[in-house]
């Protein structure tokens, strides 16, 4: 199973709104076969791995078992059910590492397989298989992207200095190197977010460039619709949402959604609505101190990534976003640059 999980990893950033899944045939003691979910709507793992298996073994999948870091599915979506490949290969035994919580799936699989005859072992590793896939899991069980928090902070806790105008630089506390990893984070989300004064502040691009991966679908709150069509979130290159209180009909270009919200309400559950009927998964919020403490305030979060600048001192400025005190706290090493990861703190 840990094969499987490694396995499953080759395919992060590129298989969302499905799982990363990983597959291996084991016979007598020997991998005769393994494969990953490459990228959506490609062939799943356990295609993948029966494909693999060398013609001269063929016939010792009817004494194999494939070991799947997620229920295979029992629905027909963009391929088969990999529930019925398996029962058609004759493989007798399966071991899962946790069950599928799509509401097509959440066990159908499981009870195709046993009711084909097959022995069917699950729960191995299921910690980790559950981890692996926390934002497919998180936009089944909880009906929204699985959001991830980020920003950089000084050592006094300012994430940048007082600003009026774009023509006033922002602080500097994020290096050459550490982009990087900021850019990989991007690949790995489906939708990035910020808000109003971000855009106007930073005229971001909010695109991935220092990392090889997909772009995420770009978002930005603009309730009043102040933002020119001149920055570079509405260039066109890439798929652009804004979230308006009115729609202002004839000023974007290619390439722009306007999304209208009930501003009198409160916006950010509209907002992650409007991500899950669009089968985001997984959402990045890289916006000021104000959009991110919604966030926290109202406990729609799962991570928080903050990268923290030991030797920075700004001295005053935007004070960082105010992190319950109810969390779990990691600190590591990222290209070199000193995160904090922040979770909510696990119920015993």
């Amino acid at each position: 199973m840990q094969r499987c999980l490694q396995l499953a990893r080759c395919g992060a950033g590129s298989t969302s709104p499905n799982p990363m899944v990983g597959a291996v045939i084991v016979c007598d003691g020997r991998i005769i076969g393994e494969g990953y979910h490459i990228r959506a709507g490609e062939p799943h793992a356990e295609v993948n791995a029966v494909a693999s298996v060398k013609e001269c073994d063929k016939a010792l999948l009817v004494r194999s078992t494939i070991y799947v870091s997620l229920e295979p599915c029992s629905h027909y979506g963009k391929t088969p059910p990999c529930a019925d490949l398996i029962i058609s290969c004759g493989i007798p035994r399966v071991v899962i590492g946790v069950t599928d919580t799509n509401a097509q799936v959440n066990g159908g699989g499981i009870a195709r397989l046993r009711a084909a005859g097959i022995d069917v072992v699950v729960g191995v590793l299921q910690d980790e298989a559950s981890e692996l896939n926390k934002n497919f899991f998180t936009y089944h069980r909880q009906g929204r992207p699985c959001i991830t928090l980020k920003w950089a902070e000084s050592a006094d806790g300012f994430i940048d200095a007082l600003r009026t105008s774009s023509s006033q630089p922002a602080a500097r506390i994020s290096t050459p190197v550490s982009q990087v990893a900021v850019h990989r984070l991007r690949a790995q989300n489906d939708a990035i977010l910020v808000g109003t004064r971000t855009a106007l502040l930073d005229n971001p691009s909010l695109n991935v460039r220092h990392w090889a991966g997909r772009q995420p679908l770009r978002l930005v709150i603009d309730k009043d619709g102040l933002l020119p069509a001149s920055l570079h979130l509405f260039d066109g290159v890439l798929p652009t949402v804004v979230y308006t209180a009115r729609e202002a009909v004839g000023k974007f270009g290619k390439n722009i959604e306007q999304v209208v919200l009930d501003f009198s309400a409160d916006v950010l559950p509209q907002i992650l609505a409007h991500l899950h009927s669009r089968k985001i998964n997984s959402l990045l919020v890289e916006g000021g101190a104000q959009l991110l403490q919604s966030f926290i305030d109202a406990s729609l979060w799962d991570f928080i990534r903050v990268e923290r600048n030991p030797s920075l001192y700004l001295g005053g400025g935007v004070a960082a976003p105010h992190v319950p005190s109810q969390v779990d706290v990691r600190e590591i090493s990222d290209f070199g640059t000193h995160i904090v990861l922040i979770t909510p703190k696990k119920a015993i």
